[in-house]
């Protein structure tokens, strides 16, 4: 059963990486269609009342947090509880090597320290999701049920 577990985290870790690597090199950025909708839609929030600060940048940013959740959820997944803690680490480089790589065959997409700081967020999210569903499995049962285990 861990081997079919360890198996199928494997074929959807290195397919998030795929997708991930999609979205990072990409000749254009991702939200470049949908920009003037971003655009309006903040418009029409700000007239509701919604705070200015709340802008293009912050929903950027809260895009790059949910692009990394799944790779702290996958990467912690994957390893075996006691290290579940290197998704973090593993996340920050991964953004980092991103952002270099951009910077070097993309220069048409801006990397910026915002950038890695947003995604390691996600990486640790996502880790802690995880390890909180992992240790109270541990804890608990698989589902939740039985006497608690010393």
């Amino acid at each position: 059963m861990v081997v079919r577990r360890r198996r199928f985290l494997a074929v959807l870790l290195a397919g998030y990486l795929v997708v991930l690597s999609l979205i990072a090199y990409w000749p254009s950025p991702v939200d470049e269609g949908a920009s003037g909708f971003i655009n309006r839609a903040l418009r029409v929030l700000h007239r509701l009342g919604v705070p200015g600060w709340f802008d293009y940048s912050v929903i950027e940013s809260g895009a790059n947090v949910l692009l990394f959740i799944p790779f702290g959820i996958l990467v912690a997944a994957f390893l075996p509880l006691r290290r579940a803690w290197v998704a973090l680490p593993a996340g920050i480089v991964s953004s980092i090597c991103i952002k270099v790589g951009q910077e070097l065959f993309r220069p048409e997409r801006v990397a910026t320290p915002r950038d890695v700081l947003a995604n390691a967020l996600g990486a640790a999210i996502g880790t802690l999701l995880c390890t909180g569903g992992r240790t109270r499995e541990t804890r608990f049962g698989p589902k939740g049920e039985g006497q608690r285990r010393h």
